[in-house]
């Protein structure tokens, strides 16, 4: 008998096939290893929590940090290159834009178009590409809260998508070339939010920003910072969702307990690990576990190895607390669009549930991205008995 396609584990190696066996076979080197050209890897969640949760110690804008590689591109206030009291103000200032109450009801008008669409697609019978709905899904959110006019959603993601590719386990700082591509990219994105900004419309994410007292500058580098995290996760997690509760056979159950709903979305997130790693730069001596660290070091999290170290996709699998919502990171820098994400993933997976039974009918997998994904995943209405679940072993191991 044939075993069934480890889906996970093939769309991680057509993303790296290089870099994905190598981080996992850190995996086995221990909790925390230090390794030459890389940096001290952490594949603990407990050892990466306290990490996270220790800014003073371990930074966003020292050597080979978050800010090494984006305040060329994005200027030097942003929360993703920041520490200290400039960060907890900032940061201050911006929690309350994406509240669960104002997330929902932003995706609840932006998606409310799309939806639709999909819903009757899935209705007459069509095959959908779950890829399709998610970049156009993420992309119309995205630029709403950036305030851009008529734009190609699906063309906004693939700029993003170029962007981030840039990156690799190794890089530390972007070359003159990549900076110039990327503020290609990213300088008529911070123009549209300018003017959203400076037109101070209280009902846009921008024109919030004014009326909190953030200057026109941060703003903008808000705004390409909410560009290029607030894309990827979203429209790459969605079609893994999907594919992993149809894989495991869980599918039917979330579709008939919505209770079931957000505790999917955790345990696919914990499988699919949104961001892969996380890095750190250390400004004073420290242990991470039993490994000492220095000023200057690169600490590099291996949330993806973090996270798996807890087995494959299970939808009865409790999340011990060091382990809670590791992918979005921990303490100070816990990333700041989460509910909005969250709105999202439930809003898509929701119509998708109400649309089913739905089987996958086609798939292939995304070459040498940095967030690993669906190329295309088509979904369609079953017409037939369901399959016994037999991927429950294999699926997201």
């Amino acid at each position: 008998m044939n075993r069934p396609v480890n889906w996970e584990r093939r769309l991680y190696l057509a993303a790296h096939p290089v870099a994905y066996p190598f981080l996992r076979g850190l995996a086995k080197a221990g909790p925390v290893v230090r390794v030459p050209g890389v940096g001290v890897v952490v594949n603990d969640a407990a050892a990466a929590r306290d990490v996270l949760m220790n800014g003073t110690v371990f930074r966003k804008d020292g050597p080979g940090s978050p800010g090494d590689l984006w305040t060329p591109v994005l200027g030097p206030s942003v929360l993703l290159n920041m520490e200290g009291e400039a960060h907890r103000a900032l940061r201050a200032r911006l929690t309350g834009l994406f509240t669960p109450a104002s997330t929902a009801a932003l995706c609840g008008r932006v998606l409310a178009g799309p939806l639709a669409d999909l819903a009757a697609r899935l209705d007459r019978g069509d095959a959908v590409d779950l890829v399709d709905v998610a970049k156009t899904v993420a992309g119309a959110v995205i630029a709403t809260v950036i305030g851009l006019p008529d734009v190609d959603h699906r063309r906004l993601f693939a700029d993003g998508e170029r962007i981030v590719a840039m990156v690799s386990l190794r890089t530390r700082t972007l070359s003159p070339a990549q900076v110039a591509r990327a503020r290609a990219v990213l300088d008529p994105l911070g123009e549209a939010a300018a003017a959203s900004y400076a037109a101070g419309d209280d009902r846009t994410v921008m024109g919030r920003m004014r009326s909190l007292g953030l200057s026109a500058d941060e703003a903008r580098g808000a705004a390409g910072a909410f560009f290029l995290t607030g894309t990827e996760t979203v429209a790459t997690l969605l079609p893994r969702l999907f594919a992993l509760l149809h894989d495991t056979g869980t599918l039917t159950a979330v579709a008939r307990d919505r209770a079931l709903l957000d505790p999917a979305i955790d345990e696919a997130m914990r499988v699919t690990t949104p961001t892969p790693v996380m890095l750190r730069s250390v400004a004073r001596p420290a242990k991470i576990g039993k490994v000492a660290v220095k000023p200057g070091d690169r600490v590099l999290i291996a949330t993806h190895n973090c996270c798996r170290a807890y087995g494959p996709f299970d939808l009865d699998r409790p999340h011990p607390p060091e382990l809670r919502r590791l992918w979005f990171g921990a303490g100070p820098h816990f990333c700041l669009g989460y509910p909005l994400a969250q709105a999202e993933i439930r809003a898509v997976a929701g119509t998708l549930l109400d649309a089913g039974p739905l089987t996958v009918t086609a798939r292939t997998a995304a070459r040498r991205v940095l967030i690993p994904a669906y190329r295309r995943l088509l979904v369609q209405r079953r017409t037939t008995p369901a399959p016994s679940a037999s991927f429950g072993t294999e699926a997201g191991s």
